[in-house]
């Protein structure tokens, strides 16, 4: 088994409508032989959508971190979150430093972290999407 392959993936989304407004989460866990563990939608109550962003990849540490403790790839299509967690962007927001230092507080669960941007057209980040929708129209 090669390196990139001893590791777990994690894709979130968050999403609210309005802004702040009703607000939900998807979050799909793959782990390391590429089969998906686990699809988690939630509605979060009300939040911006930076701020969802960041619940759900708070969100699913958690969930991860229960089930793993290697290496970690966090996906979002969020460039904000992403260049936030890897020190490109200062968190000059008070709710989003909040969010921010919970999710450097769960990186000690693993044995490395590293967040990845990709386009929201990534088929694993539209399922997740899709759950947040979901969640928003059920609630």
């Amino acid at each position: 088994m090669n390196a990139s392959t001893k590791l777990f993936k994690l894709y979130t989304d968050g999403g609210a409508r309005g802004n702040p407004g009703p607000a939900a989460i998807g979050i799909i866990i793959v782990d390391m032989s590429g089969k998906v563990l686990q699809e988690i939608k939630r509605v979060i109550g009300v939040a911006t959508n930076n701020q969802a962003e960041y619940r759900a990849l708070v969100a699913g540490m958690k969930i991860v971190a229960r089930l793993w403790n290697g290496s970690l790839a966090c996906y979002s299509d969020s460039e904000l979150v992403i260049k936030q967690m890897n020190g490109v962007y200062q968190v000059r927001n008070r709710a989003l430093a909040r969010l921010h230092d919970a999710v450097k507080l769960m990186e000690r669960s693993f044995s490395s972290v590293q967040y990845l941007h990709v386009p929201r057209e990534h088929p694993m980040i539209s399922r997740a999407d899709a759950l947040v929708n979901e969640a928003l129209d059920q609630a």
